[in-house]
């Protein structure tokens, strides 16, 4: 434990020392955040702020695999990676040719689904991962394996890209994240998820410093992409899907969100909300500043971690 705890604080320190030059870096070859011109007047005062910070949390794949040099370490670092890649291309295209748009959603879709299958697959015939849902007390639903693949292959994808969402207000996703980390840390048997979480956290907390309110600069889909994937793929090696809902509350209502906007506007030409994704609405309908929403954000988290340790604990268990 001594030593999982000691690789979670060289990432931070790592971290906290090298953001500063690839902040610089970011700066000097112009790769800086293009604004949406329908985002609120104290978003467009963000213009030229540098992206693609989510680099940095490659010291923590770096760090894990050195820590723990283990096949299901490789799988996860992978994950990371590949959902990584994703982000990339999307923040290269927006920070190089300042288009806002990025790359478009259906090759994002495409990229997302076809990693998610590589990992699925290896998961099912090399981890030894079942195609069953845990449920209670040691029962769980089994399903054909492609029932499972299938349902799988939507979870993920669709868990990506609604924590992606979430990355939208100066350190939002890192103070969501954060919990959800620690919470497959306090779950698992398993040393390499053990040690995967907490450099993660690690990591998160070292970036934390300079994408907190006013953010020094933006992680980008580089690291919300990676966030995303890496935390779905842990889900599905320990079985706790059933707890996606609750976990996972504050990313599926930042979805759900647009969703049920584009879905409420087509039918009446009206708007649900003032702007979504959802943390938008409360900036201004309420008048409640960044630093409001990532702190009752972020303890929402923590509610919800806190849940599903219970129900994990003394239910499913």
């Amino acid at each position: 434990m001594y030593g999982i705890m000691a690789v979670s604080g060289l990432s931070f320190l790592l971290v906290a020392v090298l953001t500063p030059l690839l902040i610089w870096t970011l700066r000097r070859l112009k790769l800086t955040q293009p604004i949406r011109a329908e985002l609120p007047a104290d978003h467009q005062a963000k213009r030229g702020t540098p992206l693609m910070a989510g680099l940095i949390l490659l010291i923590g794949v770096a760090i894990s695999l050195q820590s723990q040099p283990a096949s299901l370490m490789l799988l996860l670092c992978a994950a990371f990676l590949l959902f990584s890649s994703v982000g990339f291309l999307d923040d290269f295209k927006k920070a190089f040719w300042q288009d806002p748009a990025g790359i478009s959603g259906r090759t994002k879709l495409v990229l997302q689904f076809a990693f998610t299958g590589i990992l699925l697959y290896v998961l099912l015939h090399s981890f030894g991962v079942t195609s069953d849902i845990a449920l209670f007390q040691g029962y769980h639903l089994q399903l054909p394996v492609y029932v499972y693949v299938a349902i799988i292959l939507l979870f993920v994808v669709g868990s990506a890209n609604a924590i992606n969402f979430t990355d939208g207000l100066d350190g939002l996703l890192i103070n969501v994240a954060i919990p959800t980390y620690f919470f497959f840390f306090l779950i698992s048997d398993k040393p390499e998820v053990q040690t995967f979480s907490l450099v993660m956290i690690g990591c998160l907390l070292g970036l934390f410093l300079y994408n907190i309110y006013p953010a020094r600069a933006f992680m980008g889909d580089t690291g919300s992409m990676a966030i995303g994937g890496s935390l779905s793929i842990l889900a599905v090696i320990e079985k706790v899907e059933i707890l996606i809902p609750i976990l996972f509350f504050i990313y599926l209502a930042e979805q759900l969100s647009v969703i049920l906007q584009v879905w409420y506007y087509k039918k009446t030409k009206l708007r649900l909300f003032r702007m979504t994704p959802i943390h938008f609405h409360f900036s201004l309908k309420y008048g409640w500043s960044e630093n409001k929403i990532v702190t009752i954000f972020g303890f929402i988290s923590w509610i919800c971690v806190l849940i599903c340790w219970l129900i994990w604990k003394y239910i499913m268990h």
